[in-house]
């Protein structure tokens, strides 16, 4: 053959096939024909019967007896049991051991009960033995002696005798043969011994007994083998058997293959036997080995008959099958003649099959091949009648001789093969299946780890089937195929489900007599079957109308898989979807995993974009169902709730697609979950938007509102909406504005809550005892010393915050407006919280002591007579104030609730709230509201000294305070009382909010304890927002009607819509609050105070005549040579203290029990203060261009100051000695810079007055530098540098010599600002810059106040009071200027877009 012929003949069929798009074929046998149910049902019946045939005959033993012969044998008796142990009869080691007895009875029981593992006691006879020497064993008696005695002969003879009465039993006289039974028991009866000796180790301690016992039991064994000679079978009788063959019956109930074709095709038992009997003498071997020789005749001729090259899709593919084919017939004729001898008579022994050995030399003489085979078609593991395991050599067979010799020709039919086998084979495959199917009874395979139980055909029906395709010669490959058609057919028509349908591919793959060689382990049936799987799995050696048939299969099977899932995808959205599961398994795993089939697995494009728009109209459908059922159909029933109620529907919908397909997002290219969403959130949020609209226009119309909580529920679902929608169609913009259309009802809370917030504040006052929330008897934690009110007022603050917070509202500057009011309306309970805390405190520091509710009743004789009896007592003993628990209570509340607005203000993001409206408000926006008439202005006064006042008490001194009112009389504020001072210091300050101009009127009054107060002076000023436009603070000295004048400081601030504004308000007004409380407790102090650190207080310490009037001080400023003057001893001077430190010791302890540690603190560090001032107004007289009438105090006077300063120090720092750790106030607070000025006092007190002036001209002109290159700095980029002005004036000076008195003075003190005060942070970092202040820049008012005592520097200080002034007026103007461009700047920057991302808290 030529290459070229030899490249044709391998060329694929089925690719030109496949180019021509041409599948399918005629095969080699001849056209299909109309077929009968009941040919097919004859063709199965005569397989099935030669089978039965074909089957090795079954055979029987058959005994054959003999004659009778006398046994002889000897048996053991008592004697030669008990003489191996006579001799050792008193030996212990042949006893038995305690316990033995009891673990034999349990070894006995567990005999009995089937317990025992070694296999001999499991006869029956051996149990019953054992049971009636158990019933002897348990006697008492006996069992007391035995567990007495132990000796072995006893327990032996007893089992012995026991054991021979029982097998003695029913036996003739002159049969003995239960003799050696009682031998061969007893002999187990002493191995049981032994092994328990052995298990319990008591064979190590008695050594000669486990060998004595050993030995007996070698001597009891040694007739044992006659139990099992021939001789004895058959009752002692003897014989012989032989194999007999047993007659066929021809009986259809002895033929398994028939009974499964008379089942399948529903015949009647009696007509299948009728008809076998009837094709009895047709249906023969012969006929199947003539139907052999003409099927290898027709394939020798490569004819119709047979399959042929044409059928193939190659020419090495048909050869393939040829040659497998060949061996297959010599095989199946061997096992023919195999079966009837008389069949290889009649056949020359050269036509016959040959074996050959693996190595080729020739098998042994047939008769041996004959036996062989035999013995290999009997094993149970061969299915069929046929299948020989060695290679058969086919050299000496002549097809010419079969079909001359034997006188065939092409016309004659097959007995066995019907004319169209492949449709037969078929139809039978389809009776089959459809059978077992319905076959209740049938039960499934056992599952595996890699098939699931199956339940396709049974076990008989598969033997069946694999017959008739051998008879029929269907190959291997075709048989799935045609399998896989039926199961296709029946899927199609709907009679199997996908889990059969799962199964049936699973046979396809791999069938179960595959999976039997597999579990056998065989190698050669390994080694088949690895073969077959190889020509089932390699279509290029199918056939190619089975390769056609094979993709029509799939085809068919993918587009009815594709159609079930077409429409279960479509009831995705229901409640209760059906599984898509199986139908995509089967498709993944099967349709599309097949090679042949890959290629054509993908769904095509117009599948994909059906399925995804008929799954948006599911989707719409679905939605508009829960619309119609959600949402009423009449307009005036709509309520939020069910637009709430709908999107809770469409949201729950979305997460149960979400995770009903979370494994599997995409099904044939469309997601179940996008498709949802893509059509059903935009449709709900044009739904939405309109309801509300529709919704809010109703209720309108009927002069009502919706509820403020059905609106903030609708802004949350709809929030939650939004972000999915987002998440999933993020290009597809939301359709609804949330927050423009319901913050509606934030504002509405907002102003329900501005209208309740003081109603909240002024009950939870008025329930509060304000006690500490402590248990009886244990001490309080600072947790605890505050009471409920102020808890109850921060819960319902909180409350109402966290009300917006949890809207998470997503429009930032909304959001900041939202916190702004909420913020104002906390300032207004702060404020009012504030008030009546403060109002009840003065109110219960007021209270009458005890003495002086007695005295109330007493005329004014009386009274000024008992103040001269206490004069003349000269009663010093002042007792301690008894501070009400609640009032202290109350500063404890003003603390926390400090603490408290402090949090909350962060937690509102203060700052970041007020930026975002800065950003999103425009520089003419903020010019309108800067020029609104209506615009509302907080002016603080701060009421800072008096001056060279009118004395009204018969001492030459006034008890000062002032009261400050409007021009309507309306009282204002009102400052303590200072005692004994016609030059107090109050430093109060109070926050008057107007409109417009408003005229203050001051009142300066004198506290008589008797009798009526009477009027030191009055004065006036006008507070005009005009003046204060540039927001500078000013200060007037104002002269009093009568004498002297009063020191006001005054800042206006515009009340702005502002969040920090009012968190700064609130957080003033709890400050001022806390000040004036601690300032309250501080005035019960400081007249004892005052008495003892007073000039009184150091002529009693002076005039004691201890020591002589020379100070410690003095031997510094004079001479070496000068004698040395005595001092005050140190504890002198603190034994004047002695009263007063007591006196704080005793208050100290009652304010301890209350308040907390940091409120004492405060109240210690306010008393300390007050300490410094009294200290202070011993030494120098306050700061004024006037002298004073006031005389310095000595150097000894001086020295007692000054170590009254330190020991009051010491005091209050209260340093534990053991620790040293400071209880008290901390050191840095007690050295403030007052301290440090009255400690420098001591340098310049005694300095000449010259020396003094040149001091205070050179501090004068180090200030003026910093001045100029402060301003130089800050003007540097903005200004100029305005020209200062020298010390003494001149013509390029400034003169502001009459600015004060109709615009007051402007200050260059820090104006204490609401801004500036809105939360503690700020306030902390104000005081600390103002602390640094006074550090960095020393000032000469110390000794401008040293001055006033000499009369010789009264020039001196009038100048340098106008230099102040001048100085003063500079730096405001400066200052004016750098806010100016301040404001300029930030107006031009104002607007911008809208921040996002806003934090919250």
């Amino acid at each position: 053959m030529s290459d070229a012929s030899t490249r044709m003949r391998n060329k694929s069929r089925v690719n030109s096939l496949q180019q021509s798009g041409i599948l399918r074929r005629d095969g080699s046998y001849s056209r299909k024909k109309s077929i009968s149910p009941n040919d097919v049902y004859l063709f199965a019946l005569r397989v099935a019967y030669l089978s039965y045939l074909l089957q090795p005959r079954v055979r029987r033993v058959q005994h054959v007896p003999s004659a009778n012969q006398k046994i002889a044998r000897s048996s053991t008796s008592s004697m030669d049991l008990l003489k191996d142990f006579s001799l050792i009869r008193d030996s212990k080691s042949t006893r038995f051991p305690h316990g033995f007895m009891a673990m034999l009875d349990t070894r006995i029981t567990g005999v009995l009960m089937g317990k025992e593992k070694m296999p001999e006691y499991n006869d029956a006879l051996v149990k019953r033995t054992f049971a009636v020497f158990l019933n002897a064993f348990k006697e008492q008696t006996f069992r007391k002696n035995m567990e007495k005695d132990r000796r072995v002969e006893d327990l032996l003879l007893i089992f012995f005798s026991n054991a021979t009465k029982e097998l003695q039993k029913g036996k003739a006289p002159e049969d003995d043969a239960w003799k050696l039974m009682v031998d061969r028991h007893v002999a187990l009866f002493i191995r049981l011994v032994s092994s328990i000796l052995k298990d319990h180790e008591w064979s190590r301690d008695r050594p000669e007994l486990a060998s004595r016992l050993q030995t007996l039991e070698k001597k009891l064994l040694i007739h044992d083998q006659d139990l099992a000679a021939e001789s004895q079978r058959n009752g002692g009788a003897g014989g012989s058997t032989v194999e007999v063959e047993v007659p066929r019956s021809y009986q259809v109930k002895d033929m398994p293959l028939v009974i499964t074709v008379q089942r399948i095709f529903r015949k009647e038992y009696d007509d299948v036997q009728a008809d076998i009997i009837a094709y009895k003498s047709i249906w023969t071997e012969k006929a199947a080995l003539q139907d052999l020789k003409m099927y290898q005749t027709n394939l020798a001729l490569n004819n119709k008959k047979t399959l042929s090259s044409d059928d193939f899709d190659t020419e090495d593919a048909y050869e393939a099958w040829r040659k497998a084919e060949v061996a297959d017939l010599s095989q199946m004729m061997l096992a023919i003649v195999q079966s009837n001898m008389e069949l290889a008579k009649e056949t020359s022994s050269a036509s016959l099959p040959q074996f050959k050995a693996a190595n080729g030399v020739t098998s042994p003489p047939p008769g041996s091949e004959f036996s062989e085979l035999s013995r290999k078609v009997t094993e149970p593991d061969n299915s069929s009648s046929y299948v020989i395991d060695q290679p058969v050599d086919m050299s000496g067979y002549s097809s010419t001789e079969q079909s001359n010799g034997n006188g065939f020709s092409d016309d004659d039919p097959y007995t066995y093969i019907p004319p169209d086998p492949r449709a037969y084979y078929r139809l039978v495959l389809k009776e089959a299946f459809t059978f077992d199917l319905r076959d209740s009874e049938l039960q499934p395979s056992e599952a595996t780890s890699e098939t699931p139980a199956l339940k396709l055909l049974s076990k008989h029906s598969t033997e069946l089937l694999s017959e008739i395709a051998l008879r029929w010669r269907i190959p291997q490959f075709s048989r799935p195929v045609l399998f896989l058609d039926v199961v296709r057919e029946k899927y199609q028509h709907e009679e199997i489900s996908l889990d059969t349908l799962d199964a049936a591919f699973l046979y396809v793959k791999e069938p179960q007599h595959q999976q039997d060689l597999k579990k056998s382990g065989n190698r050669a049936s390994l080694m088949a079957l690895s073969h077959l799987q190889e020509s089932l799995f390699d279509w290029h050696k199918w056939m190619v109308k089975d390769y056609a048939l094979h993709i029509s299969n799939y085809t068919a099977l993918r587009d009815n898989l594709l159609r079930d899932l077409f429409g279960l995808i479509l009831q995705c959205y229901d409640s209760k979807a059906p599984d898509i599961g199986p139908v995509m398994y089967i498709l993944n795993e099967h349709i599309n995993a097949d090679p042949l089939f890959s290629d054509k697995a993908e769904p095509p494009a117009s599948y994909t974009m059906e399925l995804k728009e008929a799954l948006q109209e599911r989707a719409f459908e679905v939605y508009q169902d829960m619309v119609r059922k959600l949402v009423p159909d009449v307009r005036e029933e709509c309520e939020f709730y069910h637009i709430i109620e709908l999107g809770k529907a469409v949201v729950k919908l979305c997460e149960k697609i979400q995770k009903r397909y979370r494994k599997n997002p995409q099904i044939m290219g469309v997601s179940p979950l996008m498709t949802l969403v893509g059509e059903v959130l935009p449709a709900y949020a044009g739904d939405a938007k309109h309801l509300v609209i529709q919704i809010t226009e109703l209720t309108a119309a009927k002069d009502d509102v919706v509820p403020i909580q059905d609106g903030f529920d609708l802004y949350r679902e709809m929030v939650e909406i939004r972000q999915v929608h987002a998440n999933a169609l993020p290009d597809v913009p939301f359709k609804f504005d949330v927050e423009d259309h319901l913050q509606d009802f934030v504002w509405r809370y907002l102003a329900d809550v501005d209208s309740k917030i003081v109603l909240w504040v002024e009950e939870a006052a008025k329930q509060d005892t304000f006690q500490m929330r402590h248990a009886a008897g244990n001490m309080p934690t600072d947790d605890e010393r505050h009471s409920e009110s102020v808890i109850d007022i921060f819960r319902s603050f909180n409350q109402s915050v966290d009300q917006i917070f949890q809207l998470n509202w997503d429009n930032d500057l909304h959001y900041a407006k939202f916190m702004t009011a909420m913020s104002k309306s906390i300032s207004m309970g702060i404020t009012r919280y504030s008030e009546i805390l403060e109002q009840q405190f003065v109110k219960e520091m007021d209270r009458l002591t005890p003495e002086q509710e007695a005295s109330k009743g007493a005329t004014r004789q009386e009274k000024w007579m008992q103040m001269a009896k206490d004069a003349w007592a000269n009663k010093e003993k002042i007792e301690p104030f008894q501070f009400a628990a609640e009032s202290l209570v109350k500063l404890n509340n003003i603390e926390w609730a400090t603490l408290q607005l402090d949090a909350l203000s962060k937690n509102m993001n203060v700052d970041a709230c007020a930026d975002v409206i800065e950003k999103n408000t425009s520089a003419q926006q903020m010019q309108q509201q800067l020029k609104r008439k209506n615009e509302k202005y907080v002016f603080t006064i701060k009421i800072i000294e008096g001056e060279d006042l009118k004395a009204c008490d018969m001492n030459g001194l006034s008890d000062p305070y002032v009261v400050l009112g409007d021009e309507y009389q309306k009282r204002l504020a009102k400052t303590r009382v200072i005692y004994s001072n016609l030059n107090p210091r109050w430093d109060e300050s109070v926050d008057i909010t107007t409109s417009g101009p408003l005229n203050i009127i001051a009142t300066i009054w004198d506290h008589d304890t008797l009798g009526d107060h009477d009027c030191v002076g009055r004065t006036s000023l006008k507070l005009d927002p005009a003046h204060f436009r540039d927001y500078v603070p000013r200060e007037y000295w104002l002269d009093l009607d009568t004498q002297g004048r009063l020191l006001l400081r005054v800042s206006m601030e515009g009340e702005r819509d502002d969040i920090r504004f009012w968190f700064g308000k609130g957080m003033r007004g709890l400050k001022r609050c806390e000040r004036e409380m601690t300032r309250g407790i501080v005035d019960k102090l400081s007249a004892y105070i005052h008495h003892c650190l007073s000039k009184g207080g150091l002529k009693r310490l002076l005039n004691k005549g201890y020591v002589e009037r020379v100070g410690a001080m003095t031997s510094w400023f004079q001479s070496k040579t000068t004698n040395a003057r005595q001092s005050i001893h140190p504890a002198e001077i603190e034994g004047a203290l002695k009263s007063l430190l007591e006196y704080f010791d005793e208050n100290f302890a009652i304010m301890k029990e209350t308040l907390t540690e940091s409120a004492m603190i405060a109240v210690m560090t306010r008393i300390w203060k007050e300490v410094l001032n009294t200290l202070e107004g011993l030494l120098v007289p306050p700061l004024s261009d006037k002298p004073s009438g006031q005389k310095p105090l000595n150097r000894v006077e001086c020295d007692v100051v000054f170590r009254w300063l330190d020991v009051l120090l010491r005091f209050f720092n209260a340093i534990d000695e053991e620790t040293g750790q400071a209880n008290g106030i901390p050191m840095d607070v007690l050295k403030s810079p007052k301290y440090h000025d009255l400690c420098n006092l001591a340098f310049f007190y005694f300095e000449e007055t010259d020396s003094l002036i040149r001091q205070s001209e050179f501090m004068a002109s180090a200030s003026v530098n910093r001045q100029q290159e402060q301003a130089a700095r800050l003007n540097r980029l903005s200004a100029p540098t305005p020209t200062t002005p020298t010390i003494s004036g001149g013509p390029g000076g400034f003169n502001f010599g009459g600015f004060g008195g109709q615009y007051g003075l402007p200050s260059t003190r820090r104006s204490k600002t609401i801004m500036l005060s809105r939360n503690l942070g700020t306030m902390r970092k104000a005081k600390e810059e103002k602390r640094k202040e006074a550090q960095a820049e020393p000032s000469d008012d110390m000794i401008l106040r040293i001055l006033r005592m000499r009369p010789e520097a009264e020039r001196y200080l009038k100048d340098r009071s106008r230099q102040k002034e001048r100085l003063q007026a500079a730096a405001a103007a400066e200052q004016i200027v750098r806010m100016s461009l301040a404001q300029g700047m930030a107006g031009s920057n104002a607007g911008g877009g809208l921040q996002r991302g806003l934090p919250r808290r």
